[in-house]
């Protein structure tokens, strides 16, 4: 191959490339939702395990849930919410009051996000708009998805407190280097 020919291949390649790597997902509107249910469950799974089991009755003041207890809020609440843009009520297993380990409430917190993965991976941009009965008012059927995701990031937020307050540095916040 010459060296003009070479470059016109390489070149395409590249361009080819790029296209692929920049191409529209089939469904943007439900794939962005999906984008960040799966930025927030990666810090919450890391965090969990990341936090020592000591620190799983830890509670900055008397008044709020414990650090294992707001992992099992999150659990459930993966029940409540995903299956509200299904529309068949599931209130989940009560993980918050029943799980009190650092084994189990990881495992709850697994089982919950499996539940809503499915959830997640069926949502289509035409689905994502059709009206469902969403806490008391017709709503957008992705709006449960879309809540379930700030109510998680809400209370990524308060795990990113807890782990601060006993030293570590919470998966969002760690280098590029240490998320590998």
């Amino acid at each position: 191959m010459n060296k003009l020919a070479s470059a016109l291949f390489f070149s395409l390649l590249a361009a080819a490339t790029m296209t692929a790597q920049t191409a529209a997902p089939a469904n943007p509107i439900s794939a962005g939702t999906k984008a960040i249910y799966n930025i927030v469950k990666t810090n919450v799974t890391k965090a969990a395990e990341k936090m020592p089991e000591a620190n799983y009755s830890f509670k900055p003041t008397p008044e709020v849930r414990s650090f294992g207890q707001l992992i099992g809020h999150v659990a459930d609440a993966q029940y409540i919410f995903c299956s509200m843009a299904t529309g068949k009520p599931n209130n989940g297993p009560g993980v918050e009051k029943n799980k009190h380990t650092k084994a189990d409430l990881a495992a709850a917190l697994q089982a919950a996000f499996s539940y809503c993965d499915e959830i997640y991976n069926g949502m289509t941009d035409t689905s994502a708009p059709e009206i469902i009965k969403f806490l008391g008012r017709d709503a957008p059927r992705i709006m449960a998805l879309d809540f379930n995701n700030a109510h998680m990031d809400e209370h990524y937020g308060n795990i990113v407190t807890y782990m601060r307050l006993k030293g570590l540095v919470p998966p969002s916040s760690e280098t590029e280097e240490g998320r590998r």
